[in-house]
């Protein structure tokens, strides 16, 4: 579970009570589909011809551009979790991380669970004496991606939701 308990207003939209602009509801989409864009070939190598999480990446970019509505992004979340199922390792990790890329759309807060499940696909890719510093080396380079308006709150979060995120983001 990579959502918290009680909701943070900053991930929910001002329509709907919250803060989230929706200009920073479709940035938070994009960096998600970025993170999970790069540890894709993980999956892609276990399962050549499944574009299940590839799908669920462009349904999150497709969403943000205001190409499809939340529904179809949730269908194809919903379809690259379904791709994880059997899977170990950096393939599920990746698959998983495609799949909360797609589910911004409904949920803002998704956006962690991409950068988290493409950290853990990073390390169960490593030599096992590298996992940590693989772990480091994907999160420095997705916080390097940060837009600069969604830059603090996704930090932010990353602190709030470290210890539900398997502690991910500690240590950087």
């Amino acid at each position: 579970m990579i959502l918290p308990t009680v909701r943070d207003p900053r991930f929910i939209l001002q329509r709907r009570g919250g803060t989230l602009l929706d200009e920073d509801h479709r940035l938070l989409a994009l960096w998600a589909a970025e993170c999970a864009l790069h540890v894709l070939p993980f999956f892609e190598e276990a399962c050549p011809g499944d574009a299940r999480p590839r799908g669920a990446i462009e349904a999150a970019r497709a969403w943000a551009r205001g190409e499809i509505g939340v529904t179809e992004a949730k269908v194809a979340a919903y379809h690259s979790n379904a791709a994880a199922r059997g899977l170990t390792g950096a393939a599920k990790e990746a698959a998983y991380a495609a799949g909360q890329a797609a589910s911004v759309a409904h949920v803002a807060a998704h956006e962690l669970g991409a950068a988290a499940y493409a950290i853990k696909a990073v390390r169960a890719a490593a030599e096992p004496d590298l996992r940590e510093e693989a772990g480091r080396a994907e999160c420095s380079w997705q916080r390097e991606l940060l837009p600069p308006r969604i830059r603090e709150l996704v930090l932010d979060d990353q602190r709030l939701r470290n210890e539900i995120c398997w502690s991910v983001f500690s240590g950087i």
